[in-house]
């Protein structure tokens, strides 16, 4: 299962905004993706209630995470995402 950890980038953490373009991105993928706080329960990152009480906030690391065929193409969308500030 390829996985990959990222540092959250946007400011105002997985909330909001931020939140519901991971949750898309992550939805749009063929494969279920996965995101977790270091420690904690992965949740489906393909919802933005899920990514919302995740309460990753900025700086924070998470592990993204996906299994099947086309796993490590999803995991690296969604990190890509999850890595880049979408305050803007």
């Amino acid at each position: 299962m390829p996985e990959k950890r990222v540092t959250v980038a946007s400011k105002v953490g997985l909330h909001a905004r931020p939140a519901a373009l991971v949750a898309k991105a992550a939805a749009a993928q063929p494969v279920a993706v996965l995101i977790a706080k270091d420690g904690g329960d992965p949740v489906a990152a393909g919802s933005v209630l899920n990514l919302m009480t995740l309460a990753a906030g900025h700086g924070d690391e998470v592990i993204i995470s996906a299994d099947g065929e086309g796993a490590q193409a999803a995991v690296d969308a969604v990190a890509e995402l999850v890595a880049t500030d979408l305050d803007g």
